[in-house]
């Protein structure tokens, strides 16, 4: 057979049906009540009712993985972005209360490689999988002249639900309330521009040892999975009214993100003897001469969300947290207006080398 001028101007449609084909078996593993269907159709439908909501609101959240994709691509590691791509989605829309119902991804790309994109969806799954979220459909884009040999970029929507008196809108958090701190599994997806930065100024490859976890390599401590929150904060909700308000620690550091679940004219107060900084941060910290402003605006350090909850709920719900499998620490309190939306305590003590 001829090869057609499609595939002549660079885009295999045969590579696309391929990568489709290896793909439904990962989402069908995805299927939870409400969805209605498989991959392959023009639109995905979801059945809110077959879910079991009565009435429901709807909570949207997209996201990508930042330049975190660079060191999967340059280190050859595919298959842990695509959680990092669920997460950093999911993450965001468990604050509001929700629970996650359906996911869609969007993969680009100059020329398709179907085993490295096949094992980006694959984690994509598992991530869907992990947070008890249907991935429902996607888009692989193949665009020649657009993107480097073997560079790739992820998109991810998700859309969940919450019973409208169940939404957590942060409103009635009051002075008084307990802060407590989720642990991260390390970077997650944000920060990594400077991370990478302060990789090529160190002179080290991915390929050799982490000087902070010399049992693996750089690159794959570096591409640690953002962990996934989900299931053990909706378990926590279950104890109606005990959590006031959630921020999933993203762009901008524990600086910039506690005060956004928070009302106007209060001040987040963190505490950071509270918890140990982990190695990968004080590594980036010593190789990058970081401040500790640079720390906590830029990087989690160690921290990955943020719960606020009453006093006299803060050991209910530390302990459902860790019967889910989450490392808890009770870092700090909500004060009246204090000059700034988040204060950090103690970096001079816990944060210096």
């Amino acid at each position: 057979m001829a090869e057609s001028a499609y595939k002549k101007a660079g885009v295999d449609i045969d590579a696309g049906d391929a990568l489709v084909e290896r793909i439904k078996p990962h989402a069908k593993k995805t299927t939870r009540p409400g969805v209605m269907g498989g991959i392959g159709g023009f639109g995905a439908l979801f059945d809110l009712k077959g879910a079991g909501f009565k009435d429901p609101v709807l909570v949207s959240s997209t996201d990508g993985v930042g330049t975190k994709l660079r060191i999967a691509i340059d280190s050859g590691i595919h298959d842990t972005v695509g959680i990092d791509l669920v997460a950093m989605c999911v993450n965001d829309l468990v604050t509001s209360g929700a629970e996650p119902l359906f996911f869609l991804d969007y993969f680009a790309t100059g020329k398709l490689d179907v085993d490295s994109a096949a094992t980006v969806i694959a984690g994509i799954a598992a991530g869907c999988a992990e947070s008890g979220c249907a991935l429902i459909g996607g888009e692989t884009a193949e665009m020649p002249g657009m993107y480097g040999k073997g560079d790739y970029d992820l998109a991810g929507f998700a859309v969940g639900a919450a019973e409208r008196d169940n939404l957590v809108t942060g409103e009635k958090v009051k002075p008084g309330d307990v802060v407590l701190g989720l642990a991260s599994s390390g970077l997650h997806s944000n920060g990594f521009s400077l991370v990478r930065r302060i990789v090529a100024d160190s002179g080290l490859s991915y390929e050799e040892p982490a000087p902070f976890a010399p049992e693996t390599t750089l690159g794959r401590a570096l591409l640690a999975p953002t962990r996934l929150y989900v299931k053990s904060l909706l378990r926590a909700l279950k104890n109606a009214g005990a959590v006031k308000a959630m921020a999933n620690i993203t762009g901008g550091g524990l600086l910039e993100n506690p005060q956004r679940s928070v009302p106007e004219g209060m001040t987040v107060m963190i505490d950071a003897r509270s918890w140990e900084l982990p190695p990968v941060f004080c590594w980036l910290r010593d190789r990058g001469a970081l401040s500790h402003d640079d720390l906590a605006r830029t990087l989690n350090c160690g921290i990955g969300m943020v719960v606020v909850v009453a006093p006299e709920h803060a050991g209910a719900v530390t302990d459902e947290l860790r019967a889910g499998g989450e490392t808890v620490y009770v870092i700090g309190k909500i004060l009246p207006w204090a000059g700034a939306e988040v204060v950090i305590e103690g970096r001079d003590d816990a944060w210096n080398g």
